[in-house]
């Protein structure tokens, strides 16, 4: 048996840790914070409830591998799964709107012809033909296998764009597939706005991230009864179950290196832990920023996915009862300075006080760079209050009070303020986050800042990864 140190209680962390529990090792989960979770967090407040990370879950079979891997009991006995239908409201700049339904190709396609008229769901078919193209190219080196020693393949764009005319450039950005395949401005800003919600600004996303759309149309969209953070609730009770310990308030200062191997960790209060593995779900560009790594071949920041996004939330707390067509989710484009926002209205009786009221979550990716003052946010957030009444009827009038999350709040709460995307292919390489090896032998990263990314499937297939180095050894090839 091991002894395995994981350094916090993410989702990605907490997915390893079950793991090798199960295989009967001694793990001690090590978080900084008073919690679990990760990013995955809560807020609350007189009554009301709100997720401060993701509210929908996307390829919900990950959490359902993690659970029957870990234990008899299945996942939909711990947490509520519902398909979310229609998976989202469009509510474009020129007042034209369009509910696209929870995994039907058919039904997305006559709800755009309808919408935007003839032809518009038949581009949009036609392009997702090709994203799975691209899908089914990276689906395994990206997400079910290790990353590849050579990742250099995985640098060149999969997506097999449509050959533009002989003096035009070729299409390399997600942006410009928008622009000459859907040929649409409605149709490329609905484009747009899945890269946006993924933290990718479609104007330097690689065309490759035409998988992210295609991922959401073709696996579904799903919400956790309580809201998501009732999974991070389930993952912790069963890695308790499965006797991983847990250390919170203790944030860990250094890891240990001794002949060219980890061999422990140093907490902030000056505590030795010795341990035959570490698993690191901090941000990894903040561990060796921070310099936690320590001496000797630890030195040095491995290749790590480079966004430059984050997330400000607007936590709303409304008077009234949701109205009856209302909808799940709605993303409302941006317009002027007003931006692209999602608005996620779950209908919860566990995230409000009474059916007299209301709790409403309205997101916006921000560029993590300049930063705003306190001023500024608040200035942000109000054109994203006023973006969110086309998609919540007499927002405005049932407004008691609004709670906003910032960039500094994600930095405060994970360790850095960027919000990590999943893996993309193409770009150069430049989104391939951090092997879950460190270039630090007995070092491990799991979680959203490594292989195969952010986004909470993501960060539970790199702590299947992760596990399955450490039991099975070098030969680990990933799932089968």
């Amino acid at each position: 048996m091991a002894r395995i140190v994981v350094i916090g209680a993410g989702l990605g962390a907490m997915a390893t840790a079950a793991r090798l529990a199960v295989a009967g090792h001694g793990v001690t989960v090590y978080e900084r914070g008073s919690t679990y979770g990760g990013a995955v967090g809560r807020f609350e407040r007189d009554g009301f409830a709100f997720d401060t990370g993701p509210g929908l879950l996307h390829l919900p079979a990950v959490y359902r591998d993690l659970f029957v891997k870990t234990g008899k009991e299945p996942l939909e006995e711990r947490v509520a799964l519902t398909q979310v239908d229609p998976a989202a409201r469009h509510v474009f700049a020129d007042g034209t709107r369009v509910d696209l339904p929870n995994a039907s190709r058919a039904g997305t396609v006559a709800a755009l012809d309808t919408a935007l008229g003839a032809g518009a769901g038949e581009r949009w078919g036609d392009f997702l033909v090709r994203a799975r193209e691209a899908w089914d190219r990276t689906r395994r080196p990206l997400l079910e296998e290790p990353r590849p020693a050579d990742p250099a393949p995985l640098a060149r764009e999969p997506y097999p764009a449509l050959k533009p005319g002989l003096l035009r450039r070729p299409t390399t950005t997600l942006a410009q597939v928008g622009a000459r395949e859907l040929r649409e401005p409605r149709l490329a800003a609905l484009l747009d706005a899945y890269a946006w919600s993924y933290g990718f600004d479609p104007a330097t996303a690689p065309a490759s991230a035409a998988v992210l759309p295609y991922m959401e149309q073709t696996f579904g969209s799903w919400y956790v009864g309580g809201g998501l953070r009732a999974l991070a609730d389930a993952v912790y009770e069963r890695c308790r179950e499965r006797r991983v310990a847990f250390v919170f308030d203790t944030p860990v200062e250094a890891v240990l290196e001794k002949d060219g191997r980890a061999v422990g960790i140093r907490t902030a209060g000056g505590d030795i832990v010795e341990a035959d593995h570490v698993v690191s779900g901090a941000p990894v560009p903040a561990l060796y920023r921070d310099r936690v790594v320590e001496g000797g071949a630890g030195d040095g920041l491995p290749g790590h996915q480079a966004i430059g996004t984050s997330r400000v939330t607007a936590c709303l707390a409304l008077r009234g009862p949701r109205e009856s067509e209302a909808v799940h989710r709605t993303v409302v484009h941006a317009e002027g300075e007003r931006p692209t926002v999602t608005v996620l209205r779950p209908d919860d009786p566990a995230l409000r006080p009474d059916a007299d009221h209301e709790s409403v979550t309205v997101t916006a990716t921000v560029p993590t760079a300049p930063e705003r003052d306190a001023a500024g946010w608040e200035a942000f957030a109000e054109r994203m209050v006023e973006a969110a009444g086309r998609a919540v009827p007499g927002l405005r009038g049932r407004l008691l009070w609004q709670h906003v999350r910032t960039p500094e709040d994600v930095r405060r709460e994970t360790g850095a303020a960027e919000v990590p995307g999943p893996a993309l292919a193409g770009a150069g390489g430049r989104l391939l986050p951090a092997d879950n090896r460190s270039p630090l032998p007995g070092l491990w990263f799991a979680g959203g800042w490594s292989h195969p990314g952010g986004g909470l499937a993501h960060a539970g297939m790199s702590g299947a990864l992760v596990a399955g180095f450490i039991v099975e050894g070098a030969d680990f090839r990933g799932s089968r």
